[in-house]
Formats: C-alpha cells, structure tokens, sequence
C-alpha cells in the first residue's frame, strides 16, 4: 500500500504561483512514476504533470511552460511547481503514484491516489 498526502492549495489571483507538494509512504518501492491530476466541478479528471522513475517529464498541453514537475526521491516527494495560474486551473489536484516506468496521463495507469489539495485561482 502507498499512501499520498497532498499539501499547498490555496486561494491566488490571475497570475501567481503555487507550489503543490505530495508526500509518499508505505511500500512506495516499485511504484516509482508519479503524477498530478486536477478535477474542476462539473468536469472529469485531466492528467497535467508525470514524472517517471527516470526523471522524465510529461505535461498537459495546457500546463506547459507555466508548470513544473519535480521530485525528491530520498524524501518521497514529489512538487508541482504553478506559475501564471488563470482561472481555469481552479481545481481539486490530486496526486497519484503508478507502477508503470514511464506511464501517460491517463488515470487508469495510476494505482494509488491521495484525496487532493484544493486550488482556487480568481479573476
């Protein structure tokens, strides 16, 4: 079992930045590729950032060049770095860990998710 705990959403305007941060625990070995997902009310979930065990990065479309994924692996963490936040990043972010060595941003490739940070971008 993996256990996520998401922490740094808050309320920000057009324009600032964020620093989401999700700590793993548990039997985290072999599920190394991690990720960010957000879910606006009335929407389904998107994937925006994926960090595989080796480091490498994808992002939403509509994420990059204002997000950063990164992570810590002697300290299990993993940050989502958000600058130039708009309106429509408003959303509940969750954090998920995968077993997969390098997976998409589909959420069926993740197997363990945390219960999400709440961010809230105004105009």
């Amino acid at each position: 079992q993996v256990q996520l705990v998401e922490s740094g959403g808050d309320s920000v305007q057009t324009g600032g930045s964020l620093r989401l941060s999700c700590v793993a625990s548990g039997t985290t070995r072999g599920y190394n590729s991690m990720a960010w997902f957000r879910q606006a009310p009335g929407k389904e979930r998107e994937g925006v950032a994926m960090i595989s065990s080796i480091d490498k990065a994808t992002y939403a479309d509509s994420v990059k060049g204002r997000f950063t994924i990164s992570r810590d692996n002697a300290k299990n963490i993993v940050d989502l770095q958000m600058n130039n936040l708009k309106p429509e990043d408003t959303a509940m972010y969750y954090c998920a860990s995968g077993s997969r060595l390098w997976p998409g941003l589909k959420d069926d490739e993740y197997q363990y998710w945390g219960q999400g940070t709440q961010v809230i971008v105004s105009s």
